[in-house]
């Protein structure tokens, strides 16, 4: 077997590994899912051993496949990376970037900045994909990531893109018709609140709230849980209960009168969001344009 097909092979091996499925592995490298699945058993009939477990339901990594995702996949990673930094040769700067962000981040932050910044690199193209969870962004070979500055790991290299914000606790004045407004986080125990579940723990979000130094984490009730901003919003508007959201995102609807804010004393601003990348990445000057394009510039 000659060296440029057990690299082809050891790249089918790492996309099936990472994509823990043979259907988003076979999309992604553009080939049938029967070719993918013959190429990967030719690989473990040549190394004589299991790379991947597989069920009717799911695709995982055996002891030895583990081992080679970890020692070898960062290599293969570091020479594409290297690949990409060719670009700089070119005339124009080029390449595929990949971000995940939170759906706030991703339409306040990022898709304003590339509306401006793309139609000047016609040869950069950037996958924006919407994420609540934190992503290995490391794993899932991704560029970078957006969030908050306080959920960034001290390895990543993390760079401003937004300003410090608020949250808001809102609700419409029809809620508040035969209700009385909360005036402390604990008098949420009174009101119905709209919930959020994060998907990295399955969990719900606990509304968290700070004055005088002193912080609360709340566990609100209700009868209604979303996943997305947009749809507790719309809840909120409805009248259906209390929501808690970034206060750009409520802050017009506040104005015009169709939500009223309540425990404003209590949302203090903090840390905005942070575009973060690995320190040990050489960064594409594709990528290094995009950081410039997107780091904040307080006015």
């Amino acid at each position: 077997m000659n060296a440029s097909g057990n690299v082809n092979d050891l790249i089918a091996f790492f996309a099936v590994a990472r994509e823990r499925s043979f259907t988003r592995a076979a999309a992604k490298l553009g080939v049938s899912q029967s070719a993918l699945s013959h190429t990967i058993r030719g690989l473990e009939e040549r190394l004589g051993m299991r790379l991947l477990t597989r069920t009717t339901r799911s695709v995982a990594p055996t002891e030895a496949g583990a081992r080679l995702l970890t020692n070898v996949g960062p290599k293969f990673d570091e020479i594409d990376a290297e690949l990409m930094a060719l670009s700089e040769l070119r005339d124009k700067p080029a390449g595929n970037i990949r971000i995940t962000a939170g759906e706030h981040a991703a339409e306040t932050i990022l898709w304003p900045a590339l509306r401006e910044f793309l139609p000047d690199y016609p040869d950069i193209n950037v996958e924006t994909v919407v994420d609540y969870g934190f992503t290995d962004i490391v794993a899932e070979r991704f560029d970078a990531g957006v969030r908050l500055g306080e959920q960034i790991a001290k390895d990543m290299i993390a760079v401003r893109v937004g300003p410090d914000m608020r949250m808001a606790v809102v609700g419409a004045p029809a809620y508040f018709a035969d209700r009385k407004r909360p005036r402390t986080p604990q008098d949420l125990t009174d009101h119905s609140c709209i919930k959020l579940r994060l998907p990295t723990y399955g969990g719900i979000y606990a509304w968290e709230f700070e004055k005088g130094g002193r912080e609360l984490r709340v566990r609100v009730e209700g009868q209604l849980v979303f996943n997305t901003g947009p749809l507790i919003l719309g809840a909120a508007l409805s009248g259906a209960g209390l929501a808690y959201l970034p206060e750009d995102r409520v802050q017009r609807h506040i104005e015009e009168g169709r939500l009223v804010r309540v425990l404003a004393d209590w949302c203090a601003p903090f840390a905005g969001y942070h575009l973060y990348y690995p320190s040990r990445r050489q960064p594409t000057p594709a990528f290094a344009l995009l950081v410039d394009a997107l780091r904040y510039r307080a006015k």
